[in-house]
């Protein structure tokens, strides 16, 4: 078993989910409330939450399991923030910072 929060990867997605939570949720529209609002925070705290869930995973093969399919909502944050530039719900600004955010290495 692995202390999740000692794990580097967790701390930069943490820190990314409160990132969306503080920047991008407050912009959305009122008419996106129950749709790509919604969709972005599962997404969002999706990316910390199987991090978790794998950390308590018995063997590496699990474990990388888990952080898949982290990877996999990563990506689905990253068209999301994508989809609400181009709608213009977030500045082209707000934009380049959580795509830089979502992208570090």
């Amino acid at each position: 078993m692995r202390d999740y929060q000692k794990l580097d990867i967790w701390k930069k997605a943490h820190l990314f989910t409160l990132q969306v939570y503080k920047e991008i949720l407050p912009a959305m529209p009122i008419e996106e409330k129950f749709a790509l609002t919604q969709q972005i925070r599962r997404a969002a705290y999706s990316i910390p939450l199987n991090i978790v869930e794998g950390s308590d995973k018995h063997t590496d093969k699990d474990f990388v399991s888990y952080l898949d399919n982290a990877l996999g909502s990563t990506k689905e944050v990253e068209y999301a923030f994508i989809l609400i530039r181009d709608l213009a719900y977030i500045s082209l600004e707000v934009y380049e910072l959580v795509n830089k955010s979502i992208n570090e290495n």
